[in-house]
This record gives C-alpha cells, structure tokens and sequence, in this order.
C-alpha cells in the first residue's frame, strides 16, 4: 500500500491541505498511521473516505449529516441512507419553493421601481420598511 504525506493526499483529492486538517479536527478523517518522526501518513481508504465527504458535501449534506453517512456507510444500512438521501431531497425542494418566492417577490420591486428619483419613493425601501415585511 503506498502512504502519502498530508500534502499528496490534498493533491490527490484536490482540496488544500487546510481542508484535510478542518475534516481531522472534525474527526471525519483520521491518518492511517505515524512515521516516526510524527508526520501523518494517509493510504487509498483515507483517499477514498475524503473524497465521500467531499461528494456529499457538494450535494448539500451538512458535517453532521456527513457523520451519519459515514456511520451508515461502516454499517451498511442502505435502507438508512436512502432515507437520508430522500430528506435532504425534500429539504433541498423545500429551499427551492422558498428561493423561487424570493425570486418573485424581488422581481415584483425590481418591475415596480423606476430606478430614480426620491428614496422615500422607492417602492423597494418601502417594501423594505414595511412593518409586516418579515
């Protein structure tokens, strides 16, 4: 099995090396082993784990729900991953509603704003001002 410093494994995964430390801190990824002088050694599984968290964290998975895929993942539970899977979906649809109304909205002042004149005019301060406006 070929080891790699801290270093090769960051290239190998492409990510700086700051982001192998962060995902140790966070006790996501653990060297394979020390040489004797200290320094951290990493082999193929370790690659293997970082590029997983580097995955599910591009699909939106949060640290703590990476924690729990991992976990699944060392006890095979695929009936628990794919609930996993199926709620960050709806999470990630119920964002979207909410982004698409955000969306509307702001198109909605853009459209009624003539883009000069007053500020005490601008319909976008005022919506902005309103009381109920949260």
């Amino acid at each position: 099995m070929d080891t790699w410093s801290i270093g090769q494994l960051a290239r190998h995964a492409g990510v700086a090396i700051d982001t192998v430390r962060y995902y140790e801190r966070e006790r996501l990824l653990q060297p394979a082993g020390r040489l004797a002088s200290g320094y951290r050694r990493y082999g193929d599984g370790e690659l293997r784990r970082l590029r997983f968290i580097l995955r599910a964290k591009a699909l939106g998975f949060t640290l703590a729900d990476v924690r729990g895929l991992l976990a699944l993942s060392d006890e095979q539970d695929v009936a628990k991953v794919r609930r996993a899977a199926q709620d960050k979906l709806a999470d990630v649809e119920r964002r979207i509603v909410e982004l698409q109304r955000v969306r509307s909205g702001l198109r909605t002042l853009i459209a009624a704003c003539p883009g000069h004149g007053r500020a005490e005019n601008c319909p976008i301060l005022q919506a902005l001002n309103q009381e109920d406006a949260a």
